[in-house]
């Protein structure tokens, strides 16, 4: 199957103006997305979305291929799926500009399913939430599953909800019931472009979670677990955070 990536990135980030090309360990954020995405063995190809021509700029000068999208564009999965459509790809996996420490095993174990069940339309990693910052951050994108290790609900809110629990108590659930998605999007071609075609939905425009337009119409997303914890960029205070845990990634030796 003919994969490859795609890096939506923006400017206009209304938590964040300009982050794709905010600093990060002497490098714009972006850079460090596209190099460490482009490492995974299952891609054929990576490509940066945007509709910035600044973007686009920075990005051709660090050697990543650009795909201009259009700049009306509300959820990342739709500009992917323009961008997608201009591809020869049966695989095309989204990955957020805004998720530096990704590493290119997630990648590979994202993708995996696919060639196990010609019917899977959409995967998405997911990963046990370790700490009560995580699971009460409306940054963080909770995912609830049903016994076959599929999507039921996700939310920027804390579920599952325990009627007992306050911030100040230990979360016993932890490891068992609490995970967060991780921004690591594989789709099927076919539903990628099914998902651009399909209306917005009210609770994908409730939670602003894009699954949720797929689960919400009747699709399958399954989960798939990672061993990876990454930290998403949505503030200047993550940009920190994640400085000081980069700092001795050895990851960075290989680009």
């Amino acid at each position: 199957m003919k994969t490859i990536a795609v890096i939506p990135a923006r400017m206009g980030s209304s938590r964040f103006p300009g982050k794709p090309l905010a600093k990060l360990l002497g490098r714009t954020m972006l850079e460090h997305v596209y190099k460490r995405v482009a490492l995974s063995n299952a891609l054929d190809a990576t490509y940066i979305a945007t509709c910035d021509e600044e973007i686009r700029q920075v990005a051709q000068d660090f050697g990543a291929s650009v795909i201009m999208t259009a700049d009306t564009h509300e959820r990342a999965s739709d500009r992917v799926a323009e961008a997608g459509a201009e591809i020869d790809a049966e695989l095309i996996v989204m990955v957020q500009g805004d998720e530096p420490m990704t590493h290119p095993e997630m990648i590979d174990a994202a993708v995996e399913p696919f060639r196990h069940d010609p019917l899977l339309g959409c995967v998405n990693l997911v990963r046990s939430i370790d700490n009560k910052a995580d699971f009460y951050d409306v940054n963080t994108i909770k995912v609830v599953m049903n016994q076959q290790g599929d999507a039921l609900y996700m939310s920027r809110q804390p579920i599952p909800t325990a009627p007992t629990l306050t911030q100040s108590a230990p979360l016993n659930f932890m490891h068992t019931l609490a995970y967060k998605q991780v921004c690591i999007i594989p789709f099927r071609r076919e539903t990628l472009l099914d998902f651009a075609r399909l209306p917005p939905t009210p609770l994908e425009q409730l939670e602003s979670v894009d699954m949720l337009r797929l689960l919400e119409h009747g699709y399958r997303v399954k989960m798939v677990r990672t061993k990876f914890n990454t930290q998403a960029v949505d503030t200047q205070i993550d940009l920190e955070r994640v400085a000081g845990l980069m700092a001795s990634d050895p990851l960075l030796a290989s680009y």
